[in-house]
């Protein structure tokens, strides 16, 4: 890990995919394998572990890399191909065995990344510790000296039986748990690009009655960030939504995770807004979400408890856990991406939505569209019942990690007094006197005007990011902005 590069970030490895060589993917996999053992969740040789993976250029490789570690290790790879993250998470949960998905989310084909599944559920901190702790050895005559395999690998190619089981599974989950004509008389635009949930989504959508058109498909690599949305998808939804044709539209980041739901006018929801509408849809109890995420989850006083955590699906599934046994009985968790989180099984109308304890981008589109057709409201409309509470981010890009350190540190003297007084100076004439600190995840500052400005460097890029909350959507925009430029100088 030291020597590579490559680390854990909130959710799983990420690297460059010049760094994250065969050795490097071997040895994280089979360091994964051998904690799995060491904790009793794999006991038996010949155990199936499935594979799959996202549309960046590296993947392939990677895949390649990861079943050769399996199979060495005395288990057996099912490479399911090109697939969404939560569909082989799904099927690793439904079939008891671990699942790996190569994938580097949202961020330039330039990295990859790799997101392990236990049996049970996504790793947590805890896990990375345990996996980062196991010596693995192999043969010095397996890799070159750049760190890639010596001889090629073979016999790992996409198994056509699996790719249909595993993506199967995961259509059914919603085909089997809502009505056959449940979106009828919607119309949905979904854009595709690279998302490798594009034609799923279009076969869910259609099979629940939505008239669907397809939009913009890309054979390139788009790195589409739900997050720090680009300004390309904001224009080109705009533009979709002007012919009038949609009520909504719907999309998803590279491993289809983390979703993006638009209103009738092309406005694409904040992550945290859409995980607020699901989360209403589904009657949750409990709401585990990050400390970054939309207040508006609070004031809308629509959930009997919420819990906040550090940023990464890691910390949020710890705490849906933690609310599960606490006596919650529908217990739900979404992240700022608008990657949503399942706990518990959700009944409705007699039927069942099983758990699905790692981000979800599917539900998110479901809950939205179907809780304001329920309602009679267009999507705009439904998202106007929340309180007015805006979120905004972007980040610093190519920006090292230890910048961004040395930048919070300057925060951190130990007197709560003395750092009010340097947020000030810095962030002078942005949003006034500052109210209170949060130190959960980077530092989250609140102004007595009740704006925040919330810093923290990426978990899985060297960026700097930045979010912001107010009480209109200019103003968030205008605080991050401002408050990047402040960094940046």
């Amino acid at each position: 890990m030291t020597r590579s590069g490559v680390a854990f970030g909130t959710s799983g490895a990420r690297g460059l995919a010049t760094a994250m060589t065969d050795s490097v993917c071997y040895a994280y996999t089979r360091g994964f394998l051998q904690y799995l053992e060491s904790i009793g969740e794999l006991k038996r040789m010949q155990e199936r572990v499935v594979v799959g993976g996202d549309f960046r250029p590296s993947t392939d490789r990677v895949i390649t890399a990861v079943c050769r570690a399996i199979e060495d290790t005395g288990y057996r790879a099912v490479n399911a191909g090109k697939v969404p993250s939560p569909t082989v998470a799904l099927f690793g949960f439904t079939n008891k065995i671990p699942s790996i998905m190569v994938t580097g989310s949202h961020i330039p084909d330039d990295r990859n990344g790799i997101k392990f599944n236990k049996a049970t559920g996504e790793i947590l901190k805890d896990d990375e510790r345990g996996m980062s702790g196991q010596i693995v050895e192999w043969d010095d005559t397996l890799f070159a000296a750049d760190g890639n395999f010596t001889q090629s690998s073979t016999g790992f190619s996409m198994s056509e039986r699996y790719a249909a089981e595993v993506g199967e599974n995961y259509v059914m989950r919603y085909l089997d748990f809502l009505p056959h004509d449940a979106l009828k008389g919607l119309r949905v635009g979904i854009y595709q690009h690279s998302a490798v949930v594009r034609d799923v989504l279009v076969k869910i959508f259609s099979h629940l009655g939505a008239e669907v058109t397809a939009l913009g498909r890309s054979d390139k690599f788009i790195p589409v960030d739900t997050e720090a949305i680009r300004p390309e998808d904001v224009k080109i939804a705009h533009e979709w939504a002007a012919t009038g044709k949609f009520d909504a539209l719907v999309s998803a980041d590279g491993d289809s995770d983390r979703p993006l739901v638009s209103d009738e006018h092309g406005n694409w929801l904040r992550g945290d807004i859409a995980g607020i509408l699901c989360a209403k849809f589904l009657g949750a109890d409990s709401v585990s979400t990050p400390v970054s995420c939309n207040t508006a989850v609070e004031k809308c006083g629509w959930f009997s408890e919420i819990r906040r955590t550090r940023i990464g699906s890691p910390f949020v599934v710890a705490s849906m856990i933690q609310a599960s046994a606490a006596g919650a009985k529908r217990v739900v968790g979404y992240e700022a991406n608008g990657g949503f989180l399942l706990n518990s099984d959700i009944e409705m109308n007699g039927k069942i939505l099983r758990a699905l304890p790692t981000r979800d981008a599917v539900i998110v589109m479901l809950g939205i569209l179907l809780l304001a057709k329920a309602q009679g409201k267009t999507v705009s409309q439904l998202a106007a019942t929340l309180p007015a509470r805006f979120t905004a981010s972007d980040r610093l890009k190519n920006f090292a990690t230890e910048k961004s350190v040395a930048i919070l540190a300057k925060f951190n003297s130990g007197s709560e007094t003395a750092d009010k007084i340097e947020i000030e100076k810095m962030f002078n004439g942005i949003c006034g006197r500052v109210l209170n600190l949060n130190r959960t995840d980077g530092l989250r500052i609140v102004f007595e005007n009740e704006e925040a400005i919330h810093l923290r460097p990426s978990g899985n890029a060297p960026e700097f990011r930045c979010y912001a909350e107010a009480a209109t959507e200019k103003r968030a925009n205008e605080i991050v902005a401002d408050a990047l430029a402040k960094v940046s100088g």
